[in-house]
């Protein structure tokens, strides 16, 4: 059993940042990828980043792509989205979730979700 609490959403302005954590339960952290996926009212939830369990490799949406950085810390059981340069369509909540096997721009290779956090960016 895997729990994922995310945290750091907020309110942030047009061209501002924020970091986004995940603290996962168990053990075992230190041998799943992680990804990061959002969903903003109306729409489906979409694929944001995603990092191997070493780190060693990282993913992301075109959307994102040099704005948005995923990072892992498995000395703290944590997976961080640095988000720079928000704009107001980032607004959406954002969840975690722990890899299982597949292609990890895939909602359906994520077995493990957290209850997510709220992004909202004004213009």
């Amino acid at each position: 059993q895997v729990q994922l609490v995310e945290s750091g959403g907020g309110l942030v302005q047009a061209g501002g940042s924020l970091r986004l954590s995940c603290a996962a339960s168990g053990r075992t952290f230190s041998s799943y990828a992680m990804g990061w996926f959002r969903q903003a009212p109306g729409k489906g939830r979409e694929f944001v980043a995603a990092i191997t369990w070493t780190g060693g490799a990282t993913y992301y949406a075109d959307s994102v792509k040099g704005r948005f950085t995923i990072s892992r810390d498995n000395a703290k059981n944590t997976v961080y989205l640095q988000m720079n340069s928000l704009k107001p369509e980032d607004t959406a909540v954002y969840y975690c979730a722990k890899a299982g096997s597949g292609n990890y721009y895939y909602r359906g290779t994520y077995d493990y979700w957290g209850q997510g956090t709220q992004v909202t960016v004004s213009s």
